[in-house]
């Protein structure tokens, strides 16, 4: 990581992502949903939660329309409280929308999150807004002996990767990064 503040690395990295051209856009999403398949990710029939691209941001949908071919319940954060920053995962209704907050999937029972973030390293430390939404979402992940579910795969440009992000006290790690080029973290030794 160069010396860089961390808000001063955000916005540095959200312009590298902003800068990806529409053409370039669409082939890193077919990219990453290649390489997810090729790690037999999502496993058909499981809960897998997502995101809305916003601001540059990866889009999941070729991802997405793969996982419901394969029977998969898709999921997405709604945020519940900005103040005290919390958030759930709500499936989706038959018009496409989030349901209401009492049909809410607990975290732990999902296999697998597609993350969005701002930056990324090698090892899948991860680079988000700053809010904490994911990481207090996923703190539980953190004191558990061994890693089973569900699996946290962020989902990026390669412009977003940085040599170097040391992880503060409270971030969860990613099981990895997927990008157009390569997959980082744990699941970049089963790739």
């Amino acid at each position: 990581m160069t010396d860089e503040s961390r808000p001063a690395l955000r916005s540095r990295l959200r312009a590298a992502r902003r800068a990806v051209g529409l053409g370039d856009r669409h082939a890193a999403a077919v990219a990453v949903d290649s390489a997810l398949a090729r790690l037999g990710l999502p496993r058909p029939h499981t809960r897998i939660a997502a995101y809305q691209a916003m601001d540059g941001e990866i889009d999941p949908s070729v991802v997405l329309h793969r996982a419901l071919a394969l029977g998969c319940d898709l999921h997405f954060p709604v945020i519940t409280s900005v103040r005290n920053p919390r958030m759930h995962f709500a499936p989706l209704t038959g018009a496409g929308e989030p349901a209401a907050a009492g049909k809410a999937c607990a975290a732990r029972w999902l296999e697998l999150v597609l993350v969005p973030l701002v930056g990324f390293d090698h090892d899948g430390n991860r680079l988000g807004m700053g809010a904490g939404f994911y990481d207090r979402q996923f703190a539980f992940l953190r004191h558990r002996k061994a890693w089973r579910r569900p699996l946290l795969v962020g989902l990026a440009f390669e412009a977003q990767r940085l040599e170097r992000l040391p992880p503060m006290a409270h971030d969860v790690p990613l099981w990895g990064v997927v990008t157009e080029r390569a997959v980082y973290g744990q699941a970049g030794a089963r790739a």
